[in-house]
């Protein structure tokens, strides 16, 4: 689908394609990017995804501003689609009458920034770029660097030294440049943007890039098909729980909620809930005074994909869960660790940041905030062989004993 414009999100101001790359020329504010159906709804057919037998988000080519990058089958065609699942013993333990974890974990790379990242690598494609940077924890940059593996373009992805060790591996597994900085995610992210203007590589990086949020809307249109367009009507809307971190995840999910509302697929937003680490609440911060104003925090948090001192799309994260009805919650990270085994016992698999958004559910279900009767979804955005140290700190060790039958009944009969 044709771009219309940018628009941004701060100031208003409108641009053509051609007039900018990444954010506004005036305020530095993210862009939104406005297509043509958007003014023309009868340019995209509904039947035409349902009926669709590509399971991916290249399914939603027709709502995005990329083409499918297809002519062979690549990594770049396993990104989205993933599992929706109702968990029987959650629901039971929680008492809920209907709950949903979308299970971001099936993506190439293992995690939901694979979204952005294939939507990226389209634009780069069509704009014949060589070489794509990117600053990142880690899953933004193994997403990237398995996206360009796939087609054969570079990636360089600048991380702080912190990164847990096996997202650092994965990007190197994937053949990606890998550099390592002595500093934070926030000065990495800055350090990236000098680089992109330097040496003229295409930047990947959350929110800067207007792309990113087209990849992540993906996950709402999966929503309204996996569970929205067969809900009943009721009275409660679902109730959407995402990790947040830099806010772009939220701000993509809002915004493919908005182009359904648009389109007439749905007929209301679902309530938008915004999780984050007690240790980097810098949204849920301005959420909680009422401030249109998003101040920068020094971050610490163990769930490190998360882990962000000044959100890059903090204001339109902060706009969305208002429109919608929803809320912020903070949740500290001995609760994280908790959640990562709770949600095991569903058989789930999950890092530190996808546990936030499940402890959110619980906290909020603890303070009254959310109806046990209502719907809820919780986005798992990452596979726990991520950060398989977190995991291990969430558990008991295994216990050792001496190969013989009488030290196993010993050990049973406690």
């Amino acid at each position: 689908m044709a771009i219309h414009h940018f628009e941004c999100s701060c100031c208003g101001k409108t641009l053509s394609p051609d007039e900018v790359t990444y954010v506004c020329p005036d305020c530095g504010g993210n862009l939104d990017t406005r297509l043509d159906y958007e003014f023309n709804p009868g340019l995209v057919s509904k039947e035409g995804i349902l009926d669709s037998r590509e399971m991916s988000i290249w399914r939603y080519t027709a709502l995005l501003p990329v083409s499918d990058p297809g002519f062979q089958p690549t990594p770049l065609h396993a990104v989205g689609m993933t599992p929706v699942y109702r968990p029987p013993l959650l629901e039971k333990t929680l008492g809920m009458r209907e709950l949903w974890i979308k299970d971001e974990s099936r993506n190439p790379s293992a995690s939901f920034k694979d979204r952005a990242s294939a939507v990226v690598i389209a634009r780069a494609i069509e704009t014949d770029v060589k070489t794509i940077v990117a600053a990142s924890t880690g899953n933004a940059g193994a997403a990237m660097a398995c996206m360009s593996a796939s087609v054969a373009r570079k990636a360089i992805i600048l991380a702080p030294r912190s990164a847990p060790p096996a997202k650092i591996a994965q990007l190197l597994t994937f053949g990606a440049q890998v550099i390592l900085v002595e500093g934070t995610y926030d000065q990495a992210f800055d350090l990236s943007i000098e680089a992109s203007h330097e040496f003229g590589w295409y930047n990947r990086n959350t929110g800067y890039n207007p792309f990113t949020v087209e990849g992540k809307k993906t996950a709402a249109y999966e929503i309204w098909e996996q569970v929205l367009r067969h809900m009943p009507e009721r009275s409660e809307p679902l109730t959407v729980f995402i990790p947040v971190g830099d806010g772009n995840i939220l701000s993509g999910l809002a915004k493919g909620f908005k182009d359904l509302l648009h389109l007439g697929w749905i007929d209301r937003l679902p309530r938008l809930v915004g999780v984050q680490a007690d240790g980097s609440a810098a949204i849920a911060n301005a959420f909680f005074s009422r401030s249109d104003t998003i101040m920068p925090i020094s971050a610490t948090t163990l769930a490190d994909s998360i882990s962000v001192d000044l959100p890059r799309d903090g204001l339109r994260a902060l706009k969305a869960v208002r429109e919608t009805g929803g809320w912020y919650v903070t949740v500290p990270d001995e609760e994280i660790l908790k959640a990562i085994p709770a949600l095991g016992k569903a058989g789930l698999f999950v890092e530190p940041a996808a546990a936030t958004a499940y402890a959110g559910l619980l906290k909020s279900l603890r303070e009254g905030l959310l109806d046990p009767a209502a719907p809820a979804l919780v986005l798992c955005t990452g596979s726990g062989l991520k950060d398989v140290r977190a995991a291990t700190m969430a558990v008991n060790p295994a216990p050792v004993i001496e190969p013989t039958l009488a030290a196993l009944k010993g050990l049973l009969h406690g």
